[in-house]
């Protein structure tokens, strides 16, 4: 069977008629990226992504990261794609170019990455660490920071990581106990240990530069007195050459699940004493650091669930079209009837519209973030920046939280289409599988997306971002009554909008009060879940819509059965999902209190 990646006919719709990308080409920001420029970036990267990054994938899987006598070794084709991916200057897509990036828009660095990871997720963590880490010397770093690493990291010379995750301290970070000491020439002492450090250590650059979480002698306890510092693993002299070995030592990577061909490494800082790091922002201000990074960290876990999924769907639907089995469900009496492909049965189908629906929510939603990103770079009123950051705040617990796990949810679909083989490494669906699932547990795990979302989100600036939300739906619902095919569906959609508007001001108002707080918060997860479904269900409408106008419109023959798919995908979703989101809602206004009620020890186990 081919290998194959992101559905690139949805990749553009999204792109191009749903968030009209080419507009941003009206700014002189991005005055250079008009719609054949963007194509040819896009088609660029699709390119790289199948003929390079795909085949290197399966070697991840099989060889992984290899660790011996405190060295990584990742296979010699992750090595090869590194190669070709820095000489593309694919690293730092949407940043200064003075530093090595390309200064494009952010959502089409996003739609190259769809493709990338989508191809090979765990060795596009490399160059998403190394950005992250990037972005946090651009953002917070001296002068003489920038000038020694910046450029270095935006153009994969070296690469970069994130050292929050301590032993003992895990989700917990004020708990962490790694130290730091100043010294007399101004850098510190680093003493500590980090585990679940990814891309921590491997022999694909010659230097990896680390933004470490460690607390100064005498600062507070708790995330308080948390300092960030950036701590080379090969320190960097004055004038930018490399110097001495900096007393960080893997001592181990980890036998995972999935993501095999990505180090996760157990680093230990200053076990020799000579450990040294410089501060990166102010002192004991380390969280407010890394929290302003944190948008971007997980817009790209969402990505790679979204990845994963879509990747998922698009092996099903075409083993689906050619896999044999089983005669058609009108004729299974007949015993001439020749068999059908299994696409061809009801049930696959089912299970196929539920992928695919998912999916293009998926893809809709995080292109729209990033799409509100751009917007905010370009916009020229206070207010519009303000309103376009409060929609990209109120959103990211969904894109990370609910997309995660309807991304999983749609790798397990894909596992039953395929029956066995789905769960055999011959096939694709269990490797999928298996590196999708971290995505619901790193970068906050979606038990804390979801207490994001209640706790700081949903109230946010007075509930503004709510508002601007509903806003941008109503626009969507008045565009969609108006199109006769589609005034049942926008209902419907309208209907769950009202109930989760009444869930918003019961579960906001219960959070806030003593007395029903842990009530509140331990159906904060179902709220998140109708958040998101109402969400996705807004932006199937969007796409149906447009493409309901397209096929009134004479769309072209080739494109009819695309924009059909678009109405149907917003059908299943509104009349499959959408209803048992109305029943979650119900659990929530009820406030049930069993979960708080039941004692620990009636939970049995012992």
């Amino acid at each position: 069977m081919a290998q194959v990646i992101a559905d690139r006919k949805d990749v553009e719709f999204v792109l191009h008629e749903q968030l009209k990308i080419a507009d941003l080409s009206k700014h002189e920001k991005y005055a250079e990226f008009n719609k054949k420029t963007i194509d040819l970036i896009i088609s660029e990267a699709r390119n790289l992504a199948v003929k390079e990054l795909l085949p290197a994938q399966i070697d991840g899987d099989r060889e992984g990261a290899r660790f011996e006598g405190g060295n990584v070794t990742l296979p010699e084709s992750f090595h090869k794609a590194w190669d070709l991916f820095k000489e593309g200057e694919w690293v730092a897509l949407s940043d200064d170019p003075d530093w090595g990036g390309q200064g494009m828009p952010a959502t089409i660095s996003l739609a190259a990455n769809d493709y990338f990871i989508g191809a090979n997720f765990a060795f596009m963590m490399y160059p998403g660490l190394t950005h992250g880490a990037g972005r946090l010397v651009q953002t917070f770093g001296t002068q003489k920071q920038k000038d020694l690493f910046l450029k270095k990291m935006f153009t994969g010379e070296w690469t970069g990581t994130m050292l929050l995750t301590e032993p003992e301290a895990g989700s917990d970070v004020g708990a962490l106990t790694t130290s730091a000491v100043k010294n007399d020439d101004g850098t510190y002492s680093i003493t500590g240990n980090k585990i679940f450090i990814s891309s921590g250590e491997h022999d694909m650059a010659e230097n990896i530069i680390h933004p470490v979480l460690a607390r100064i002698e005498g600062a507070p306890e708790g995330t308080r007195g948390i300092s960030l510092f950036l701590v080379p693993k090969i320190w960097v002299n004055d004038d930018g050459s490399l110097g001495e070995p900096n007393d960080v030592v893997c001592t181990g990577i980890e036998e995972k699940m999935g993501i095999h061909g990505n180090a996760t490494a157990s680093l230990s800082l200053g076990s020799k004493g000579n450990c040294r790091g410089t501060l990166l922002g102010e002192e004991n201000k380390g969280m407010r650091a890394m929290f302003q990074m944190m948008n971007e960290a997980r817009l790209l876990v969402g990505l790679q669930g979204l990845s994963c999924a879509s990747s998922a769907y698009v092996y099903a639907v075409n083993y689906a079209r050619e896999r044999v089995q089983g005669r058609h469900l009108l004729k299974a009496t007949e015993d001439a009837a020749p068999s059908v492909s299994i696409i061809e049965h009801p049930d696959i189908r089912r299970m196929l519209l539920n992928m695919k629906a998912h999916v293009e929510g998926m893809r809709s939603l995080l292109y729209y973030i990033t799409n509100c990103e751009d917007r905010l770079r370009t916009g020229d009123k206070e207010e519009d920046r303000a309103r376009y950051q409060g929609l990209i705040d109120l959103l990211i617990p969904i894109a990370k939280g609910y997309v995660t796990d309807k991304a999983f949810e749609v790798c397990s679909l894909g596992v039953q289409i395929y029956g066995g083989y789905g769960y055999i490494r011959e096939y694709p669906m269990e490797q999928l599988l298996r590196d999708c699932r971290i995505t619901q547990i790193y970068e906050g795990t979606n038990g804390i997306q979801a207490m994001d979302l209640l706790a700081r989100k949903l109230g946010m600036n007075q509930g503004k971002p709510v508002m601007d939300l509903l806003g941008e739906i109503q626009q969507t619902l008045a565009a969609a009554k108006a199109i006769s095919s589609l005034t049942d569906t926008a209902a419907k959609v309208e209907a769950a909008v009202n109930k989760l508007g009444e869930v918003m001001m019961h579960i906001g108002q219960a959070a806030m009060a003593e007395d029903t707080r842990m009530t509140a918060f331990a159906h904060a997860y179902s709220f998140m879940e109708v958040c998101g479904d109402v969400v996705f269900a807004w932006l199937l409408l969007w796409r149906a819509s447009l493409a309901a106008q397209n096929l009134e419109n004479g769309a072209r023959k080739k494109d009819v059965a695309f924009y059909e798919g678009q109405i149907k995908s917003a059908e299943f979703f509104v009349n499959s999902i959408l209803p048992v989101s109305r029943g979650k809602m119900n659990v929530i206004l009820a406030a049930d209190n069993a979960a708080i009620d039941i004692s620990a020890d009636a939970f049995g186990g012992k």
